[in-house]
C-alpha cells in the first residue's frame, strides 16, 4: 500500500477520516476549506517550485535546495498532523537516500512557520503510525465517529453525522 502524506495527517486528524480517504469516499471537492486551503497553497510562495510529486506517494509543497522541505497550512488548527505528515516526508525522502535535514510548515495568513526536525524516536513512531494506517485502511466498517469541535467543519460532517 502507498501511503501518502494525506494518509499520515489524516490518521493525527480522525481515523474514520482516514478510512474514508483510503476507500475512496472523497468529500474534500465539496468543502469550502478544502478549498480555500488549495488557493492559499497555490498562491503563496510562487517563486518557489511548487507541488513536488515523488514515486506517486507523497506532494510536497516545495523544497529548498534539496535539503529544506515546506508545507504551506491555513492555520494551526490541526498543527500536531501537519507536523506529522511533514515528519513523514522527511521520513520518506531519507528512505529513498535524499538528504532532507529539516522541514518548514509556513503559515502565510498567520506570518509564522514553524520548523520541524525528525529525531530517531520519531522515525519509530512513523514506523508504528504507518503500521496502523495499513490496518485501519483493510478494515471492512470505520472506526467510531470521535465527536470533536474539529467535526463541525470537516468535509465529511455530512458522512458521519447525517
Amino acid at each position: 500500500m502507498k501511503i501518502s502524506g494525506t494518509h499520515v495527517y489524516y490518521y493525527f486528524v480522525c481515523k474514520r477520516k482516514l478510512w474514508c480517504f483510503s476507500k475512496a469516499i472523497r468529500m474534500e471537492h465539496l468543502d469550502e476549506n478544502v478549498q480555500l486551503g488549495k488557493l492559499l497553497d497555490e498562491s503563496s510562495y510562487n517563486r518557489d517550485s511548487g507541488q513536488v510529486m515523488i514515486d506517486e506517494t507523497v506532494n510536497i509543497d516545495f523544497i529548498r535546495d534539496w535539503k529544506i522541505l515546506h508545507e504551506v497550512k491555513k492555520s494551526r488548527a490541526i498543527e500536531e498532523a501537519g507536523i506529522w505528515q511533514l515528519k513523514y516526508y522527511i521520513y520518506f525522502l531519507r528512505k529513498k537516500g535524499i538528504a532532507i535535514e529539516n522541514g518548514v510548515i509556513d503559515y502565510p495568513k498567520l506570518r509564522r512557520r514553524e520548523e520541524v526536525e525528525l529525531t530517531d524516536e520519531d522515525e519509530q513512531t512513523l514506523e508504528a503510525v504507518l503500521k496502523d494506517i495499513e490496518a485501519i485502511c483493510v478494515q471492512d466498517k470505520p472506526p467510531k465517529v470521535i465527536e470533536k469541535p474539529i467535526c463541525k467543519k470537516c468535509a465529511y460532517f455530512e458522512y458521519c453525522y447525517i
